[in-house]
C-alpha cells in the first residue's frame, strides 16, 4: 500500500501500443499505455474499457463517429462497441485504462499489434 507516481511509470517503458499493469482492484486492473498512429478496429464483448488522457490527444474512432479526447479526459467505451484508438500528426499520447483482467488486448481481433501479456511495472 504505496502510492504509484503515474507520470514516473511511463518512464519505465518505451513501446507503444503495449500495455504495462501498475495496480489490481479486485478483479479489475490499471494499466498504462503509450499510444502512436493507429491501433486495430476491436471490441470487447463482455468488459468495458475506461481510458484516461495523461498526455496529449486521443481520437476514439467508433462506427458512426469520432470522439476527441484530451488530456486530463476519460471516454468508456461500453462492451460490445467496436472502436479504434489512435493520435494525429505523430503525436505519442500517454494513457491509463482501468478494465478487467479478463480483457483481451484487441478482443477476438488477432494483429501484429496485439498483446497477451502486460508486464508489471
Amino acid at each position: 500500500m504505496k502510492p504509484i507516481n503515474i507520470l514516473e511509470k511511463f518512464t519505465k517503458f518505451s513501446k507503444n501500443w503495449h500495455p504495462h499493469q501498475i495496480a489490481v482492484v479486485d478483479d479489475m486492473q490499471v494499466i498504462l499505455a503509450k499510444l502512436k498512429g493507429e491501433f486495430v478496429w476491436h471490441s470487447h464483448e463482455d468488459e468495458d474499457e475506461l481510458f484516461q488522457v495523461v498526455k496529449g490527444t486521443l481520437y476514439m474512432q467508433f462506427r458512426d463517429r469520432t470522439e476527441v479526447v484530451k488530456e486530463g479526459e476519460i471516454i468508456v467505451v461500453p462492451k460490445g462497441v467496436e472502436h479504434n484508438p489512435f493520435t494525429k500528426n505523430n503525436e505519442e499520447v500517454h494513457v491509463l485504462l482501468f478494465e478487467k483482467l479478463s480483457t483481451a488486448h484487441t478482443g477476438t481481433v488477432e494483429h501484429e499489434k496485439t498483446q497477451t501479456h502486460y508486464p508489471k511495472i
